[in-house]
């Protein structure tokens, strides 16, 4: 063997330090032969995850084998290896350019356009390595990824059988598989897939993510927790996965050791690391400048800025101001809910509203008045990311607002395109987006108050009253429920909170405890959110010395059958550090009083803002002794508790919290503003609206 080569193997040895330049020459200027030596050696260095020197020698090969595809195709698969996918695609065209019959460089020329999420180029360099190689399984299977992101979901679940059908073993098609049938909604197949592919590899981390997924969207939490747990001992850094698994146990309250993961899910993210998503950290985070770094973290790593589509102002040609809404909660959920009576109020001789649905019709009355209520309705729920922002551009939408956030069935991904002038933040997410392509947020002076501007990317949006909207023409209904029929006692105070498991914390749950220790025969009354918090709360109530059988759960109702079963109940418990939203409104709605204690961040100061907008500042409390003490003092004192239920009659119908009318034009008015702005050549600036 060639003394050069020899020395070489050696510096190898003795460091992982790329080889110097110098000596990788001699080698090659010794004998033509050793060329052939050197690629295998690069090759065995990049089996063993040692790139940089394996880039070292064979960009030096490059230099005297400019014909050779193998060495192009090499560096290409090692830049991918290092998500330098711009780079590995320029590299993998140079071998095709060299040797347009070999159908791997195209195979891994795809991988890395799905990658840059340039689906339709990848699908064009997977047909041309399929016609080549039609038993080239993983061209299948790449080329069923582009067309799952593409929202052509039936074509990918056909390429990804016909990979597994020429590899039955293929892991990747079994994991890429179940991600459709997720998408698909069809939770139970993809789970099977996912079981799949961890009977053929048992350490393979993406499959316990995806199977801890799914078994989240099932509602089974203690097993989601438990893959999500198997993820983070496997890889202790991967991307989120601390996130979801401290969100999976607060859904099925588990709390055992959530105090330790939530502190290093915090020091992660103080550190820029990948440790949380947005949404679930709401629910336990009470630090605004670690909200807006959690966002910007997620947004930039799930949908960084794309080429803008729209780059200039909104056009000074339309008659009237048009509005985009986009959600995936077109339906008889929260969110619409909330907002069918605005866009119904919607001045149509200064507006166009256009509604753009990426979830599905449930063929409910509240579809049937939403769809009356907007100009047009666009379904994009089928559409990728880019057909759907094409399609908001070609309407010229002035506004388009994001209803989702990192809620429900969001398109992040599309505002990441820029397709409208002006974009906005709205209802259904409330914190921070954490990136640049959204303008505003819409607000109100409570829930952000002037010293915490600085922890939101997008200019606020203040209204004069509460910023959340609300359906005056919700319907309660005249069903007379007795509490026996709902599981509740015929005597004895009832304590409620109709909120989602997971936004129960301990630290409420001492105080709730509490609260039941001093009222004698009261019981809280919560909503069953799943068997696993049942008993979980049970038993912690139990260690808390309070019996059991004093929790009782609500089974899910119709909204009108459940807005009419809070008359059976006494006073309404709020949740810290996330707020009753939505759940808070529908008790008020029902004539149900809400104690709340006011929070430090936006999520945490909602049912104050909702309280002091219905005018009912005596609910509200600054302190978790206060909140206990007002709770007991109004289980023990029923006149005066007669008399805020009096005064919350009274105030239902006259304070502005459920005057829809009052929010449409105070909603308008800043769409105006934000418009007028626009046409102005001005940027985002925060706005205040005045009564």
């Amino acid at each position: 063997m060639s003394p050069f080569i020899l020395k070489i193997i050696e510096t190898l040895r003795q460091s992982s330090a790329a080889l110097p330049k110098e000596l990788i020459l001699e080698a090659i200027s010794e004998n033509a032969e050793n060329l052939d030596t050197l690629f295998n050696i690069a090759i065995e260095c990049a089996q063993n995850n040692r790139l940089e020197q394996a880039i070292g020698i064979l960009t030096q090969l490059a230099q005297f084998r400019k014909e050779d595809p193998g060495i192009f195709y090499s560096l290409g698969f090692i830049a991918s290896l290092k998500h330098e996918h711009e780079k590995a695609i320029e590299l993998y065209d140079r071998a095709i350019e060299l040797d347009p019959q070999d159908p791997a460089a195209l195979i891994n020329k795809g991988a890395s356009l799905n990658e840059l999420k340039r689906y339709e180029e990848a699908l064009i360099a997977l047909d041309k390595a399929i016609a080549l190689n039609p038993g080239a399984g993983q061209a299948w299977s790449n080329k069923g990824t582009a067309l799952n992101a593409l929202k052509r979901y039936e074509e990918a679940l056909a390429h990804y059988d016909k990979a597994l059908k020429l590899n039955p073993g293929y892991v990747e098609a079994l994991l890429n598989k179940g991600v459709t049938y997720a998408e698909l909604k069809r939770y139970e197949e993809a789970l099977a897939h996912y079981n799949q592919a961890l009977a053929l590899h048992p350490g393979d981390v993406e499959a316990w993510s995806n199977k801890g997924t799914a078994l989240h969207e099932l509602k089974h939490y203690q097993a989601a927790a438990e893959s999500f747990k198997r993820v983070i001992e496997l890889d202790p850094q991967f991307p989120f996965g601390k996130g979801v698994l401290l969100h999976a146990k607060l859904h099925a309250c588990d709390w055992a050791d959530i105090d330790d993961l939530y502190r290093s899910i915090c020091r992660n993210i103080s550190e820029n690391k990948k440790s949380a998503d947005p949404f679930g950290f709401q629910g336990i985070c009470d630090d605004e400048a670690l909200l807006k770094k959690c966002a910007e973290i997620f947004s930039l790593a799930k949908f960084p800025p794309q080429k803008k589509l729209h780059s200039g102002q909104a056009s000074k040609n339309h008659p009237k101001i048009r509005i985009g809404y986009l959600c995936g909660e077109f339906r008889e959920q929260a969110t619409a809910i909330l907002m069918t009576e605005l866009w119904e109020l919607h001045d149509k001789k200064q507006f166009e509203i256009y509604a753009f649905d990426n979830g599905w019709d449930d063929q409910s009355p509240r579809r049937k008045r939403i769809e009356d209520a907007f100009d047009g309705l666009i379904d994009i729920s089928r559409m990728s990311d880019a057909q759907a922002a094409k399609a908001i551009l070609d309407k010229e939408i002035d506004i388009l607002v994001n209803l989702n956030g990192f809620f429900g069935r969001p398109r992040q991904g599309v505002f990441a395109r820029k397709p409208a002038p002006i974009q906005v933040n709205y209802l259904g997410f409330p914190g921070t987006i954490g990136a640049d392509y959204i303008d505003y947020l819409i607000a109100d002076s409570v829930v952000i108050p002037d010293d915490s501007r600085q922890h939101y990317f997008e200019k606020i949006v203040r209204l004069p009253h509460c910023y959340q909207t609300n359906d005056s023409k919700k319907i309660i209904s005249d069903k007379q429920f007795t509490r026996e029929e709902l599981g509740l006692p015929k005597e004895g105070f009832v304590f409620c909170c109709f909120n989602n498991s997971y936004k129960i914390l301990p630290q409420t749950f001492d105080i709730w405890m509490k609260i039941l220790h001093a009222v004698k025969d009261s019981v809280l009354w919560l909503i069953e959110d799943n068997q696993e918090a049942n008993q979980n709360l049970r038993k912690e109530a139990q260690a808390r010395g309070i019996d059991p059988a004093r929790i009782i759960f609500a089974k899910r109702l119709s909204l009108a059958d459940h807005l009419a079963r809070h008359r059976c109940a006494d006073l309404f418990l709020d949740t810290l550090p996330y707020n009753a939203h939505t759940t808070a409104s529908d008790a008020l709605w029902a004539g149900l009083p809400v104690i709340t204690l006011t929070g430090s961040t936006f999520p945490g100061r909602v049912a104050t803002s909702l309280l002091k907008f219905i005018d009912l500042p005596e609910l509200i409390t600054s302190s978790s002794a206060a909140y206990e003490n007002l709770a007991i003092e109004l289980a023990n004192n029923p006149e005066r508790l007669g008399q805020i239920k009096q005064q919350l009659d009274r105030n239902r119908l006259t304070a502005p919290l459920f005057d829809a009318p009052l929010f449409t034009k105070n909603m308008e008015a800043a769409y105006a503003a934000m418009h007028q702005r626009d046409l102005a050549g001005l940027p985002p600036e925060h706005i205040d609206l005045k009564n």
